[in-house]
């Protein structure tokens, strides 16, 4: 557990790439932890994965994460 005096985690811009079509635009911009290598979605009763790329090229403004898989919410 996190102690009271703990600075939260620096976050990054990112882009995810891939996946369904219809995932919204505002959805694939977001701010993850800087050391994260996959983010989970929920999306249309499941959840989309994405798996990070390579570091981003100097002046790049936010790393890349691609589709990978989708999984189903356990009922």
């Amino acid at each position: 557990m996190p102690e009271v005096n703990d600075a939260p985690a620096a976050t990054i811009p990112a882009v995810l790439e891939g996946g369904p079509t219809d995932l919204p635009p505002t959805v694939r911009r977001l701010r993850v932890p800087a050391d994260d290598q996959k983010v989970k979605i929920a999306h249309r009763g499941g959840y989309e994965h994405f798996e990070r790329d390579t570091p981003p090229l100097p002046g790049d403004t936010a790393v890349v994460f691609y589709w990978t898989t989708r999984t189903k919410i356990a009922e």
